[in-house]
């Protein structure tokens, strides 16, 4: 199974943001570090690859720069490759605009079974891009997930409520969104880290 999980890198959050005065958007400087509701979906995949019993964890970000500080993170958690996109361009885009850009990269990382991402961003808080992917994509959407099982062909979740939770299924591939506390991120490794 091949998951392409998007991970956002951003400013640390430990240190006030700023905003550029010419673009109004968030400064976006210096080194990056991985979404903390990302590192919920790194895990996520590797677990499902695991109980596929072979596959590979494809990490998809876009960040300005160069930056890969968040990605390392995320390589060092086990994800096997990453991919950056990083534009000048590319600053200050909207939802839709991101969504395109990952839509895009997904396309051409290979074929790929799931794309898993956050609910929404720590320093966005939009929550419209997983959606935004998955049409782009022609992709069924599963959002908020809890949980997650794959088989013959399918992805099962049970879907967050404030009631509880749904059960909803779709044919793969797809986009899945998923909760934070969907899993207990594992830390990077020794000599994980030393392979990102």
């Amino acid at each position: 199974m091949n998951i392409a999980v998007c991970v956002k890198q951003i400013p640390d959050p430990a240190t006030p943001g700023e905003l550029d005065p010419e673009t109004k958007t968030l400064k976006r400087e210096g080194k990056l570090i991985l979404d903390d509701s990302d590192a919920y979906g790194v895990e996520m995949a590797l677990q499902l690859v695991d109980a596929a019993g072979g596959g590979e964890v494809t990490l998809i970000s876009m960040a300005p720069n160069d930056e890969v500080s968040g990605l390392r993170t995320a390589l060092a958690m086990g994800a096997a490759k990453a991919v950056l996109v990083s534009d000048p361009i590319l600053q200050g885009s909207d939802a839709l605009s991101t969504a395109k850009v990952i839509a895009k990269s997904v396309e051409r990382a290979g074929e790929m079974d799931l794309v898993l991402t956050a609910t929404e961003s720590t320093d966005g808080y939009t929550g419209t891009v997983p959606q935004q992917v998955a049409e782009l994509l022609g992709w069924p959407s599963l959002t908020f997930a809890k949980q997650i099982e794959t088989a013959d062909g399918k992805v099962k979740i049970q879907r967050q409520t404030e009631a509880g939770y749904d059960i909803v299924e779709a044919s793969l591939p797809a986009v899945v969104s998923v909760t934070a506390g969907v899993v207990e991120p594992r830390y990077p490794s020794f000599k994980g880290i030393m392979a990102a």
